[in-house]
């Protein structure tokens, strides 16, 4: 049985934006994408700057330090899909945030979280 960690509201996240937060020993990148909340590991691979602190376009968050781009939806890395970080589901109660404290199965995507009550 999956274990999650409330992390948050909803609310703290805005749309567009992420955010990071630790979950065990993990850091894990949380990120609004039009009211959808997605986590992937929040560190790039590439040399460990914090994805949470990048850009976001779209679905894709842009590593700070170099670039690199990363889909918060199933964590593939844009260029070159072969590559990716972990991904982390999401369970939503009422207003509350929740994060699973372990990542998914290589290959498997993601449950998402809706940031509206309607769709709990």
């Amino acid at each position: 049985m999956m274990e999650f960690e409330k992390i948050g509201k909803t609310t703290d996240i805005k749309p567009g934006e992420g955010q990071s937060y630790t979950i065990g020993e993990r850091i894990v990148g949380v990120f609004n994408v039009d009211g959808e909340i997605y986590a992937i590991n929040d560190l790039c691979p590439h040399m460990g700057a914090s994805l949470s602190a990048g850009h976001v376009d779209g679905d894709s968050v842009s590593c700070p330090w170099h670039a690199w781009r990363f889909c918060v939806k199933d964590g593939k890395w844009c260029d070159n899909p072969k590559l990716s970080v972990e991904t982390f589901d999401i369970k939503i109660e009422g207003d509350d945030l929740y994060v699973a404290t372990e990542p998914n199965p290589t290959g498997e995507i993601p449950r998402k979280g809706k940031n509206s009550e309607k769709d709990n």
